[in-house]
């Protein structure tokens, strides 16, 4: 069982960090990428539910807020490996 587990959380933090890569080449425009607001569109599924209620704060923080989002994820993840091993 702790075997599965280290597998999911190290197959969501791989995820994670692709998305979070293609997010920003996506935003800056990095290797000739074209800039566009669907840059973080696979960090959306990663960060449900948090991304829900990002939609609370003040629209400057919300893309800050979907970036951290599936991070928390990746952290409840960790500490329910770490509790069930």
């Amino acid at each position: 069982m702790h075997r599965a587990c280290r597998l999911v959380l190290i197959g969501f933090a791989i995820l994670y960090a692709l998305a979070l890569g293609l997010f920003i080449i996506g935003t800056f425009g990095f290797f000739g990428s074209p800039s566009g607001p669907l840059a973080g569109v696979f960090l959306v599924p990663l960060g449900l539910p948090w991304n829900r209620i990002i939609f609370v704060f003040p629209e400057p923080l919300w893309p800050t807020l979907a970036v951290f989002a599936p991070a928390l994820n990746l952290v409840i993840l960790a500490l329910l490996c770490r509790w069930g091993a």
